[in-house]
């Protein structure tokens, strides 16, 4: 079976001061974020603090995965998503292979070589597929995710939850409400980090239908 395949991390989780606490919010993020999108192979922890989940088309592994990191956005994690056949080699304890899986591991492989640059480190999300006849879908996928993660690295936590409201269909007075500054703060926030084209690039992954195989 074709699948959009996850695979993310924490950055830096061994750093954190109390690794319990960061288990307990990436648990309740992933529960969040697997009601919301309900994927074919839900997201769930693996080991340490990498998880994974499969989703029936690209256009929700691309939205979870900001969805992810505006979940997460106390911490900082990032993203490889892949598109191939996956298959089940076991039911309990779950053991996946295949090649969706080989193009996310790349992906996040990816992300993690673009951190280590300068020019780059802001990259979070990479996209990557092992079909030759999906190379046209894996270059716009991957330069969209380009674009928008340097739009979100440019974001502070403030703003972050601004947008995470926004996503959730929140009125401007309400995530006001939330944030405890007024209407009027928020939508300065949202002109100011461009949140609208954001919230709308993500509107158009609910748009984009299967189209991969």
């Amino acid at each position: 079976m074709k699948l959009a395949t996850l695979i993310g991390d924490v950055v830096s989780s061994r750093a954190a001061d109390d690794r319990s606490t960061l288990h307990a919010v990436l648990l309740e993020a992933l529960a969040r974020v697997n009601a919301e999108y309900a994927p074919a192979h839900p997201l769930r922890v693996t080991v340490g603090d990498e998880y994974q989940g499969a989703f029936t088309e690209v256009g929700a592994a691309v939205r979870a995965s900001l969805a992810l990191r505006l979940e997460l956005r106390e911490y900082d994690v990032r993203h490889g998503l892949g598109w191939g056949t996956v298959t089940i080699l076991q039911e309990e304890p779950r053991v996946e292979d295949g090649p969706g899986w080989w193009a996310a591991r790349a992906a996040i492989e990816a992300v993690h070589a673009e951190q280590e640059r300068a020019a780059t480190r802001w990259r979070r999300t990479a996209f990557r597929t092992e079909e030759a006849q999906a190379a046209l879908l894996a270059q716009a996928v991957e330069a969209a995710l380009v674009l928008r993660d340097q739009a979100v690295d440019r974001l502070d936590i403030r703003s972050l939850s601004v947008l995470s409201g926004m996503l959730a269909g929140r009125t401007q007075r309400e995530i006001g409400e939330e944030l405890q500054v007024s209407a009027s703060a928020v939508s300065q926030r949202i002109r100011a980090g461009g949140l609208t084209a954001l919230a709308a690039a993500q509107e158009v992954w609910t748009m984009s239908g299967e189209g991969q195989g």
